[in-house]
């Protein structure tokens, strides 16, 4: 991992002459457990004894039962290659790393507690799950189902406590020569078991899945889009499937949307779904004309936020115009047109831009997207 800006190593040695002449080993490793992530790997570099003890299964329990890290945001700085870099909201400082597995940007990608999972865009059968922090990375059985869909979407859930995580893939095809009808089935990875298993299958009737969703306390959520009947205010809807229950049709679970959208990016902060959509004009629904954010309450939804105009001004007027996603209770929301970052802070209610990631557009039609994740240590897939 490298720095733009850097930590001033003679602070850091004069720090560490200090610290060793006075503190044992296990209360050094609770202090260091509480730097940021970053901090860390300098730390590690100091001398001989930071390093083996900030790579101890020690450290790494104390790291893991400490506050948790802020997430980062991953921003892809080319359209071919998965290039870019780790912005980290604590330091405001941008990274350079390099992710393991994935090969290109345009990967299907989902996030939780410390793991990134990677699903390739054509065949949609190559998987990968990975720590983008340690490098430490697993590809996985090929899914079933059918291959090459028209849609599909991916989710990841990890336990905090025990580490084992679900993958659930919802896929979306039209029925041959019929416009309305459309296959959707759901697939369910359990890494306790290491195997696959086919949730759902069933044919939707003016309705189609698309590249949205994400499991929260045990729900599978995903947005499902009409098909070209109904009114404007029913472009999108909301499907919540109990991966326990496993309750079926389909059509029972559906949550209406807050309004006319133009678009919408689902995300689980601490259990409770977070939606971030595009507000669409009321005579012209995919004209986007503002971005709210918004909490599921049982079936309501409740408004939590809307981006003042002096910071929505950059993301244009087409539907689908910015990419977002979130835990913990930072929200990240960036324009496909540039490299800049937007944060909006859960509890404090704050917009803010990121410090300026350095890239810079290189041409007219480039487009930047990115991933939210959180910085780990002691997780491993």
């Amino acid at each position: 991992m490298e720095g733009e800006t850097s930590w001033n190593s003679h602070c850091i040695d004069d720090m560490s002459k200090d610290i060793d002449s006075i503190l044992p080993d296990d209360l050094l490793e609770r202090i260091l457990a509480y730097l940021p992530i970053a901090s860390i790997f300098r730390a590690g570099s100091v001398c001989r004894r930071w390093h083996e003890m900030v790579s101890s299964k020690r450290f790494l329990w104390n790291f893991s039962h400490v506050l948790s890290q802020k997430p980062w945001y991953f921003m892809f700085t080319s359209s071919d290659e998965p290039v870019g870099y780790a912005y980290d909201p604590i330091l405001r400082k941008w990274y350079t790393i390099e992710l393991p597995c994935i090969q290109t940007p345009n990967w299907f990608i989902a996030s939780s507690c410390g793991l990134v999972c990677f699903m390739d865009n054509d065949s949609r059968s190559e998987l990968h799950v990975c720590n983008p922090i340690t490098k430490i990375c697993k590809k996985l059985q090929e899914p079933p189902g059918m291959k090459f869909s028209d849609y599909s979407a991916l989710s990841l859930s990890v336990s905090r406590t025990s580490h084992n995580y679900t993958i659930s893939i919802v896929k979306s095809k039209q029925v041959p020569g019929n416009f309305l009808q459309w296959d959707l089935s759901i697939h369910i990875y359990d890494s306790e078991t290491m195997m696959w298993a086919t949730s759902l299958t069933e044919v939707l009737t003016g309705w189609r899945g698309g590249d949205e969703s994400v499991i929260c306390d045990g729900v599978l959520y995903f947005l499902i889009y009409s098909t070209g009947v109904g009114t404007p205010e029913n472009r999108h809807s909301l499907v919540a499937y109990n991966l326990s229950s496993r309750s079926s049709p389909l059509i029972r679970s559906l949550i209406p949307v807050p309004g006319p959208l133009t678009c919408g990016r689902l995300m689980n902060l601490k259990g409770k779904l977070v939606m971030v959509g595009g507000i669409g004009k009321p005579d012209r629904p995919d004209i986007i004309k503002g971005i709210g954010i918004w909490v599921l309450n049982g079936r309501n939804w409740v408004e939590v936020g809307r981006m003042p105009h002096k910071f929505f001004q950059g993301f244009g007027e087409l539907d689908d115009v910015f990419a977002s996603s979130g835990t913990d209770n930072l929200i990240y929301i960036q324009s496909y047109g540039a490299p800049a970052l937007l944060v909006f802070d859960m509890n404090q209610k704050l917009w803010k831009w990121s410090l300026k990631c350095p890239v810079s557009k290189k041409f007219p039609l480039q487009l930047f997207t990115g991933f939210c994740f959180e910085p780990r240590l002691e997780i491993a897939p």
